[in-house]
């Protein structure tokens, strides 16, 4: 006996005409109100709320306090490689800046001293910053770090970027790092950092950084707007 066909909900087909009626509007464009579009499309508020939210969460729309929902900008593509994330956006030709959170020292916790090997209390730098993209919030990190970093915030400062101060001011060079993907839902801090909705989709990405004796120096928590952000990842056979 064959199966029943699904109908399809009344929202997704909403949500794919107006993904249609937006496709080649320029970015910052306003739509239609819901009241406007339910009048339009002969279907309840509801069901153009619920579009409307997809579309948010896909990064096809946006929306902002006391201006309604709009078009929105393409998203950024941005590929992960062992440099940091200045000299990943300039290849791309965006334009990135961070604005510091916190640069201090803090005592490692046992999941910490696990991921660096070193003993649980022992002392790490801490650096937390959010990475903007055209001066428009992408990222919240959080990077702890082994060894005595003094001046820190002063070389972060001169040099815009972590891997650099690193290298040219302590001599260590991440040569290689391990990158762990999830996703998550927005919480209370990520709205109030990132300027985004409650429950909006994020990547959690963890990097753990060695340096060329293999000593793990690096354990950053990356948590990236799922909205504004397209991971993309470059692999290479070993056999060609």
């Amino acid at each position: 006996m064959s199966a029943e066909p699904r109908t399809v909900p009344k929202y997704y087909l909403l949500k794919e005409q107006l993904r249609d009626l937006v496709r080649n509007a320029t970015p910052g464009t306003l739509i239609p109100t819901e009241r406007a579009l339910a009048e339009q499309y002969a279907t309840s508020r509801t069901t153009v709320r619920q579009a409307i939210g997809e579309l948010v969460a896909e990064g096809v729309l946006g929306r902002a306090q006391g201006r309604g929902t709009f078009v929105a900008p393409p998203r950024s593509t941005y590929v992960r490689q062992l440099t940091s994330f200045s000299d990943d956006a300039a290849a791309q030709g965006l334009a990135s800046s961070s604005t510091v959170l916190d640069v201090s020292r803090t005592s490692a916790d046992d999941d910490a001293a696990a991921r660096l090997r070193v003993p649980v209390g022992a002392e790490l730098a801490r650096v937390e910053r959010i990475r903007l993209i055209n001066g428009e919030p992408l990222a919240h990190e959080v990077a702890l770090l082994t060894g005595p970093l003094p001046d820190l915030a002063q070389h972060l400062d001169r040099t815009g970027s972590l891997y650099t101060a690193l290298r040219q001011d302590y001599g260590i060079d991440i040569v290689e790092a391990e990158d762990t993907v999830e996703t998550q839902l927005a919480g209370p801090d990520d709205v109030r950092i990132l300027g985004i909705e409650m429950g909006a989709p994020l990547l959690l990405i963890h990097r753990l950084g060695f340096a060329a004796d293999d000593s793990p120096v690096e354990w950053t928590r990356s948590v990236f707007r799922g909205d504004r952000f397209r991971f993309l990842a470059r692999m290479r056979s070993p056999q060609r």
